[in-house]
């Protein structure tokens, strides 16, 4: 085979005299300019928006000035330095949910309070759902190529959908529960009991750190994101449950159900969204658009044979991208170089982060009608 003119994998930066033949740097904006238009005296409202919208601009466009190289080498180095957090965040939930499965439990049990009952069920949940929620992540990480030839990511968002639909089940049997309570009309003899109080505050506690620890690398890994938002969910139940406990003992008797069904309600919404966003991963939503500008503009940079970019589509499949890109090569290129170019130019954007697959196509001209696309 001839040797390629052109270096596969090699971004066109070492080709370019200044590797930023669009002179996107130019466009950065100083932070003393956008602190101006942040502390504009009229319209300071306008001008938050537009300091915003500069710094959006500054990180986009840093992020295509770095070579894809960089990329890679900035996405491990960050997945190393945060995978004993990560682990931290996992194992430090599922032992701390075990142990206020058990706590919880005898608060309910001691108080009567359908209140903490609520809080109790989901407390028991949470461990369940978390091996789960683990179980399904090794299971991705650990997917056999054979039995899954498109990667094991989807698992992992499988998982969970699992895993919130576990935690939205319970919340309508209490919804139920509550219910049934508040049509019986008539006060229960639940008195007061400060220390079913005191161990719910303790897991009220308990979950404000966990949440505050996991929300700091909640972009990360997904695992965590679904634990933070476990987390946030909590912290919303186990306050509502001890306000709405205490004010049924000492108020009025209904305060205690309608609070238990207000945490319900509350929590299946909660899920439900959050399984919503998950079913949009496995249906293939589109990735963010700064994402999209990143392949282009890289693909557009790679090599001197690259004339244009015909199209690129880029999508979830799990988590993880799938990247979709045609690129065009005068029509006389010989077919070794157009596949070693193309194949050099998916592997450097298979190791971009997050994504899970690419496919190059190569063209020799655009005057055609779209690809890749089934008549309907």
């Amino acid at each position: 085979m001839p040797p390629s003119d052109t270096s596969p994998g090699s971004d066109r930066s070492s080709v370019s005299s200044n590797g930023d033949p669009l002179l996107l740097a130019s466009r950065l904006q100083t932070k003393e300019h956008i602190n101006s238009l942040r502390h504009r005296k009229q319209r300071r409202k306008q001008g938050k928006h537009v300091g915003e919208f500069y710094e959006k601009q500054n990180k986009q466009i840093e992020a295509l000035l770095m070579t894809m190289d960089q990329h890679i080498e900035s996405a491990q180095e960050e997945a190393d330095t945060n995978r004993l957090a990560i682990k931290i965040a996992i194992y430090g939930s599922l032992i701390a949910n075990i142990a206020l499965a058990i706590l919880q439990i005898y608060a309910a049990v001691s108080s009567l309070s359908l209140s903490f009952f609520a809080t109790a069920i989901d407390a028991v949940f949470d461990p369940l759902a978390n091996l789960v929620l683990y179980y399904c992540h090794r299971l991705a990480v650990k997917a056999d190529p054979r039995r899954y030839p498109s990667g094991g990511s989807r698992l992992e968002t499988i998982g969970d959908i699992v895993y919130a639909s576990a935690m939205g089940s319970v919340s309508v049997v209490l919804i139920a529960f509550s219910v049934q309570d508040l049509v019986k009309g008539h006060a229960s003899d639940e008195s007061f009991h400060i220390p079913s109080v005191i161990v719910v505050g303790i897991a009220f506690l308990t979950k404000l750190v966990l949440f505050i620890y996991c929300y700091s690398i909640r972009s990360k890994n997904s695992q965590v994101r679904v634990l933070w938002e476990d987390h946030r969910n909590d912290l919303f139940i186990n306050g509502l449950g001890i306000l709405t406990s205490s004010a049924g003992a000492k108020l009025f008797w209904w305060i205690d159900p309608l609070g238990a069904l207000l945490i319900s309600i509350a929590l299946v919404i909660v899920w439900g969204r959050t399984i919503y966003r998950q079913f949009l991963l496995l249906a293939g939503v589109a990735a963010p658009l700064e994402f999209q500008q990143l392949v282009i503009y890289k693909a557009m940079l790679f090599a001197d044979n690259i004339k244009q970019i015909d199209s690129c589509t880029v999508y979830h499949a799990g988590p993880d991208y799938v990247v979709e890109l045609d690129i065009v090569m005068d029509a006389d290129t010989p077919l070794w170089k157009a596949h070693d170019l193309s194949q050099a130019l998916q592997d450097k954007i298979e190791q971009l982060p997050n994504v899970g697959r690419a496919y190059v196509h190569v063209d020799h001209e655009i005057s055609h009608k779209p690809e890749h696309r089934k008549v309907k």
